[in-house]
């Protein structure tokens, strides 16, 4: 019986290794084959090249200077290998002076780990011209990794800033959002640049590599190209750009030139700034003077300044007038003054316009002509009919993050501030003031509008991958609306070339224009006073701001030029000269053939 229990055990022993055996052999092959291949293969992606920028002839905008970033083998930081570390950082400070050995070792010790197997980062960018002398060098030694780099630059500097933005290095929130961006290192933070980021820093590519135990590549066992080198061509013309930008030197403020359709010429937001500083990095001092100044040259103007419209907005007013409760036929007597609420509200001329319809109103910017056409239309008719037309709403260009501004209305005062809503709101709105605000880009747009009778959703890109960008619009106006609209271009057209027109004096232009000008007071003036200070008499940052908005050819619409000048007084007088030269500059390259 002993002899017996012995055998069996000495049997199931060596079944259970037999078992054991084939389970390890040949059942569990494909799963250690599997992490034995892991050990052995190895899979690197390839950072893609960001596409190009490039402007409506072809000029590049935004290109990638050629240049290599180098890495160190990691575990170089034990007693063992110190002096190595050390060693190779002085060799790179020899060939290349420019380097800091303080500033490598920091990246390094950012990196070095225990678990880490990958070279590391320690010189993000060295330019080509730079290591081209000492490549060959370089490359010979093993803990060296000269690895291609290339590095966003903006040749036109701080034209069109705001429009094209810049990259800079992505941080561990742009990462845990795109895990691509802790490859390639950089994104898109403003700007054209950020609205496309996606298109233009393309996809990674792949290499499968063999290696040995040491982490050493063997050989390259499969290769797939990154998707890269993608192009967005704008509907921006640097030329005409580069040309509004030294109009505006000195002037703070945004300006457009845009085509009817929607397609921007050029536009700016003023002062601007450099933007290779954001890619190449700033000292504290250079980024606290601008965020600092009261200037606010960090803020794109065009879609993030919110600002009173003043008169500009009289044209889209005007129309809602004559196409509602009053007709184009129905006229004030304009007597300077006129007292709403227990206060006077006053036209800017001290002696009064007499009897006054929409077009003389328009034409001389009769205040009181819509103080009192606003009180028989009242404001619920005049916020949802200006919101039809597209204000208090994105006007949908590919920027990011625009503003919307404010059409103020009962309902909107209620919820804001929980307070009532005054007659006497109802007649500042008539002329832009008060809680009234806008974008210099919707004013564009609502000219635009003006001309062709439907609103354009203004785009900077023209070609995307080739494809045509799509243009877009919307029919806002009911057949009334359509009727009178000629009524209120003919007044847009003797504000620029009737002897009273605001801006007739001011203009300089081979081109036949129409147009509106805007005065937006950003002080209020005291009851009391009874002879206002002209504009050059006030301090600056009391001054109002000034507008001119206008389209052109007239009888043949094409573009759309609106300039805005913070502080800048009277529109006319501030920016009748600027939009002179845009149109005749049009001229001079063929935009318009008369």
């Amino acid at each position: 019986m002993k002899t017996k229990l012995i055998i069996f055990f000495f049997i199931s022993t060596w079944l259970a290794l037999i078992v054991r055996v084939f389970f390890l052999s040949i059942n569990s092959h494909s799963h250690y084959v599997e992490l034995s291949m892991k050990n052995t293969i190895k899979y690197e992606r390839i950072a893609p090249v960001r596409g190009e920028i490039v402007d409506v002839k072809d000029r590049p905008i935004a290109i990638n200077k050629l240049g290599f970033r180098l890495q160190l083998a990691p575990h170089l930081t034990s007693k063992k290998n110190i002096e190595t570390l050390n060693n190779e950082l002085r060799t790179l400070k020899k060939l290349l002076p420019s380097l800091s050995i303080e500033k490598m070792l920091k990246n390094y010790k950012k990196k070095e780990s225990f678990y880490n197997h990958n070279y590391i980062d320690i010189v993000h960018f060295v330019a080509y011209d730079e290591i081209l002398p000492v490549y060959s060098t370089l490359n010979l030694r093993n803990n060296i990794k000269i690895i291609p780099a290339p590095k966003r630059y903006y040749p036109y500097k701080n034209i069109a800033a705001h429009m094209i933005g810049y990259v800079s290095r992505a941080n561990k929130k742009d990462i845990d959002k795109d895990k691509l961006l802790g490859l390639i290192g950089y994104v898109g933070k403003t700007g054209i640049e950020k609205y496309y980021n996606n298109y233009l820093q393309g996809k990674s590519g792949i290499r499968k590599i063999q290696v040995n135990a040491s982490n050493q590549e063997v050989a390259e066992l499969s290769y797939v190209k990154a998707d890269e080198d993608k192009k967005l061509k704008l509907t921006i013309d640097m030329e005409l750009q580069t040309y509004m930008s030294k109009l505006f030197e000195g002037k703070v403020g945004a300006m457009v030139v845009m085509d009817v359709n929607g397609s921007i010429l050029a536009a700016g937001s003023f002062p601007n700034y450099n933007l290779n500083i954001f890619v190449s990095g700033m000292s504290y001092k250079m980024y606290d003077d601008l965020s600092s100044s009261l200037d606010h040259p960090f803020t794109n103007k065009l879609t993030h300044g919110l600002y009173p419209p003043g008169s500009t907005i009289k044209p889209m007013l005007g129309l809602l007038y004559i196409s509602t409760d009053l007709s184009s036929r129905w006229g004030v007597d304009c007597r300077s003054s006129l007292p709403l609420g227990g206060r006077i509200f006053r036209c800017w001329k001290r002696k009064g316009h007499r009897h006054t319809d929409i077009v003389k109103a328009i034409r001389e910017s009769c205040d009181d002509y819509f103080y009192k056409g606003s009180l028989i239309l009242g404001n619920r008719k005049m916020s949802e009919g200006l919101k039809r037309y597209g204000l208090s709403g994105k006007t949908g260009i590919d920027l990011p993050n625009e503003f919307i501004g404010v059409v103020p209305s009962r309902e909107w005062k209620l919820k804001k501030y929980n307070k009532v809503w005054s007659i006497g709101e109802t007649a500042n709105m008539a002329i832009g003031q008060g809680d009234f605000l806008v974008t210099p880009l919707q004013i564009a747009q609502q000219t635009a509008f003006i001309a062709t009778g439907r609103v354009p959703t203004p785009h900077i890109a023209k070609e995307i991958d080739g494809v045509a960008y799509k243009e877009s619009y919307k029919d806002v106006l009911n057949d009334k609306e359509k009727k009178q609209l000629p009524t209120i271009r003919k007044a847009m057209y003797q504000v620029c070339n009737n002897l009273k027109g605001t801006a007739t004096s001011y203009l300089h232009s081979k081109v036949t224009i129409a147009g509106k000008t805007g005065t937006a007071q950003v002080i209020a003036i005291k009851q009391d006073i009874k002879k206002r200070k002209l504009e050059h008499e006030m301090s600056y940052y009391n001054r109002s701001h000034a507008w001119f908005t206008s389209y052109g050819p007239y009888k043949n619409p094409q573009y759309v030029v609106m300039v805005m000048v913070e502080h800048g007084g009277h529109g006319g007088h501030a920016a009748g000269k600027i939009v002179s030269n845009i149109y005749n500059k049009l001229l001079e390259l063929h935009y318009i053939k008369q």
